[in-house]
C-alpha cells in the first residue's frame, strides 16, 4: 500500500504504470483468445478470465507488478474437462483448483522454492524466450508479404524510440503507429478481430451446475490437482524472476494463496482459470517500467474495457504489431551470458547438463512444469554422483 500511495505523489511514475498496464492489455488479448480456442471454450471465457485474475491479484497476491492471467498451461490442463464433460465441470474444475492453491499456500509450500537451484532458473528463463518466440510463427506463416516488414519496424522502433525518450513505452508506439499505418492503407493483414470474437457485455456471477457428489470429485479432482500445481509452479517461477530483475524481494506465500483465491473468484465469473503470464510480466516490468500493482489492476481493467467498449476498434490491431512485442520480449528474456563459450568453459559440467535439460524438457513438451521438474530432478541425481 506504501509503494502505491508513493505512486500517486509522482506523475512521473504513475504515467509509467498506467502505460505499462495499456500495453499489456493490448498484449493479452490475442493470447487469451488462443488460451480459449486450446482449452475448447468461448474467446469470451478466457478474456473474462485475464480480466478477473489480473485484477484479483492486484490485491491479493504477494509479487507487485507481477501479470497473472488465462494461460496456455492452464488450458492444456483443462481441455479434456471440457471437451468429455462440458463447461459446469470445468467451472467447478477451475474453483476446487483454487482452493487447493489456497491450502498449499496456508501450508507453506511456497519454501520449496528456495531448493530450485539457479541453473534450473536459467534453463526456465531460456527456455520460457523460445517458448515466446516459436509461438509467433504461426503469425508469420502463409500471410501478406507487408506483414514482415511491419514486423521488422516494430522491432525497430522498439529498438531506437527509447535512445531518445522513455516518455510512452515503445511497445505501445509500436502497435499505435502500425495500427494507424494498416488503418489508413486499409492493408487486409492478419488483426486480432481475426483471432476470435470479442464480447459485447460485461462478465456476471456463475454458479457451475454439478451434482455435489463423489462421482463428481473424482471426475474434477485430478485436473484440479494438477492445474493447481502447474499454475503454483509458474507464478512462483515468474515471482522468482521478477525479483531477480527488479532486484527486490516478494512474498512467495501469499502470491500462492492469492492465485487460488484469484482462481476461486475467476471460476465463480466463469472465466478458465489461469496462473502469472511470463511473457506479459516481461512486457510490464521490463520493457514498459512497472514495479507496482497499480500496473497489474489497470492491464485487467483497461482489458475489460476495451474488449467491451472499444472491440471494433481493438479488433483491427494488426498481429504484425503484437507479434514484435512478444519478439522483442523474448529476446530480452533470454539470458544470453549463459550461452557465451566464455561462460559454457567456465561452468561446471552438471550446471550446464541441468540447464540443458530444463530448456530440452519443456520445449519439448510446451509445459514450463515438466521442465522445472525434470532440471530439479537432474540437479538431485548429479548432486548425489
Amino acid at each position: 500500500m506504501t509503494s502505491v500511495m508513493g505512486v500517486l505523489r509522482s506523475p512521473k511514475r504513475l504515467r509509467t504504470e498506467v502505460l505499462a498496464g495499456l500495453v499489456v492489455a493490448l498484449a493479452l488479448i490475442p493470447e487469451a483468445i488462443s488460451f480459449s480456442i486450446i482449452a475448447g471454450v468461448d474467446p469470451r471465457v478466457g478474456l473474462f478470465a485475464s480480466f478477473t485474475m489480473a485484477v484479483s491479484i492486484a490485491f491479493l497476491g504477494g509479487r507487485p507488478a507481477m501479470i497473472s492471467a488465462a494461460t496456455g498451461a492452464i488450458a492444456l490442463v483443462i481441455a479434456p474437462v471440457v471437451r468429455e464433460h462440458g463447461m459446469d465441470y470445468l467451472i467447478a474444475t477451475v474453483i476446487l483448483g483454487g482452493v487447493l492453491q489456497v491450502l498449499l499456500g496456508l501450508i507453506g509450500v511456497a519454501r520449496l522454492m528456495r531448493f530450485v537451484p539457479r541453473s534450473v532458473m536459467i534453463g526456465f528463463v531460456n527456455a520460457l524466450a523460445i517458448l515466446i518466440f516459436t509461438a509467433q510463427l504461426p503469425y508469420l506463416t502463409d500471410v501478406p508479404w507487408v506483414v514482415y516488414p511491419m514486423v521488422a519496424a516494430g522491432i525497430a522502433t522498439m529498438v531506437y524510440l527509447p535512445r531518445l525518450t522513455t516518455a510512452v513505452p515503445a511497445p505501445l508506439v509500436a502497435i499505435l503507429v502500425l495500427t494507424t499505418i494498416t488503418v489508413v492503407f486499409a492493408w487486409n493483414v492478419p488483426d486480432v478481430a481475426d483471432q476470435g470474437e470479442l464480447p459485447d457485455s460485461l462478465p456476471s456471477w456463475f454458479v457451475p451446475d454439478v451434482p455435489l457428489t463423489m462421482e463428481t470429485l473424482q471426475i474434477i479432482a485430478p485436473y484440479a490437482a494438477a492445474m493447481a500445481l502447474v499454475g503454483l509452479m509458474e507464478s512462483l517461477m515468474t515471482a522468482k524472476l521478477v525479483d531477480d530483475v527488479t532486484d527486490t524481494h516478494s512474498n512467495k506465500t501469499r502470491e500462492t494463496w492469492g492465485q487460488g483465491a484469484a482462481n476461486i473468484i475467476t471460476g465463480f465469473f466463469g472465466g478458465m482459470g489461469g496462473c502469472a503470464m511470463v511473457g506479459q510480466t516481461m512486457i510490464n516490468v521490463k520493457a514498459s517500467g512497472a514495479r507496482t500493482r497499480i500496473s497489474t489492476f489497470l492491464a485487467g481493467a483497461f482489458l475489460l474495457v476495451m474488449v467491451v467498449g472499444f472491440g471494433e476498434a481493438i479488433g483491427r490491431i494488426p498481429m504484425a504489431a503484437l507479434v514484435a512485442v512478444m519478439i522483442m520480449v523474448a529476446v530480452a528474456t533470454f539470458d544470453w551470458h549463459s550461452v557465451q563459450v566464455a561462460t559454457l568453459r567456465r561452468m561446471p559440467k552438471s550446471e550446464t547438463t541441468v540447464m540443458l535439460a530444463t530448456v530440452a524438457v519443456t520445449v519439448a513438451t510446451h509445459n514450463l512444469a515438466y521442465g522445472v521438474i525434470t532440471g530439479v530432478l537432474v540437479a538431485s541425481v548429479l548432486f548425489v554422483r
